[in-house]
């Protein structure tokens, strides 16, 4: 998720607040639950393809974060820290799905934006994202989640915010069920709940349709990178930044909802001739034609001495 190695953050859970949009939105505790319908996922152990490569963003220096599309307005939004900032102020670029930029919103003390989410609202697009970082530093996470309309070149306004008092909180949006699936860390691990769209729009948050702790991936020690939802299966991304491609250490696993448990989790080898190429962000794009895509990102550069960074996004469409 850092620029550069020594930078790198593994992310750890820590004890969290539970208080949500005023008193009335407190979500309730750890508990299991288990009522997602059941839904196709992806097949990870497939071939991955390239939907485009090495395109600035619009801030140069700083690797891509979190993503996600809007499907009904056909738009791209990346998240990543601006340039000069002290770590927690980020830049949401707008894009076509062939990387092409449209738009940038600069969004100050919001956190790491290692994940966000996006909502259709007629020809508006509303972002979901953390906000309220912790600290302005390169250690900053979101307190509280943050939903507000993209206005290109401008920054948020009409700002609703949810589940205050969080600690290392992001989000993740489906949007073939319209859900929002929301990680933070609750009691010593980070821990995930799934709720409608349209309740967490509205402030209701006492109703998860699914509720588990992160279970184990890889030897438990992984740099974690982004996640993303479609269905009963919750998709993420982990590993770090390399410069040889026989180092890659990036796998993508998927986890049934229902459960809490991993049903697969494989090595991803996509793009691997990109220079110090660092896996960051997932999201799921529908096709014009209404195919599937399991999108995951990597920043890169054009060298190893090279300040400047360069946003790649791969997927994998094979449904079982």
């Amino acid at each position: 998720m850092s620029t550069t190695p020594s930078r790198r953050t593994i992310l750890k859970a820590t004890g969290i607040g539970l208080l949500g949009l005023g008193a009335a939105a407190a979500v309730p505790s750890a508990t299991a639950a288990a009522t997602v319908p059941t839904s196709s996922r992806f097949d990870l152990s497939q071939p991955s393809y390239e939907r485009f490569r090495s395109v600035s963003l619009h801030e140069s220096h700083h690797a891509m974060q979190g993503m996600a599309y809007d499907n009904v307005n056909r738009r791209l939004y990346i998240a990543q820290i601006r340039n000069g900032s002290d770590g927690d102020d980020l830049c949401i670029n707008q894009l076509s799905i062939e990387g092409e930029l449209t738009g940038h919103m600069h969004v100050n003390n919001a956190g790491h934006g290692v994940s966000i989410g996006v909502e259709p609202v007629g020809s508006a697009s509303c972002i979901w994202m953390e906000s309220n970082s912790s600290e302005h530093s390169d250690d900053g996470r979101g307190t509280a989640l943050a939903r507000f309309k993209f206005v290109n070149g401008g920054t948020p306004s009409s700002v609703k915010k949810f589940l205050t008092g969080s600690k290392s909180i992001t989000c993740a949006t489906d949007p073939v069920y319209k859900r929002l699936l929301v990680r933070r860390s609750e009691g010593g691990h980070m821990h995930y709940r799934l709720f409608s769209l349209a309740d967490a729009a509205a402030g209701r948050f006492s109703s998860p349709l699914a509720s588990f702790d992160q279970p184990k991936l890889g030897d438990g020690s992984v740099t974690f990178q982004g996640y993303t939802v479609l269905g009963r299966y919750l998709y993420t991304l982990d590993g770090t930044g390399h410069a040889d491609a026989s180092d890659i250490n990036s796998y993508v696993t998927a986890i049934d909802m229902n459960s809490g448990k991993v049903v697969q989790r494989s090595l991803t080898k996509a793009g691997k001739t990109l220079v110090f190429r660092e896996p960051e962000g997932m999201m799921v794009y529908k096709t014009v034609g209404g195919h599937l895509r399991l999108c995951f990102g990597f920043a890169s550069r054009p060298s190893m001495s090279s300040s400047t960074r360069y946003a790649s996004v791969y997927y994998k469409d094979v449904l079982i």
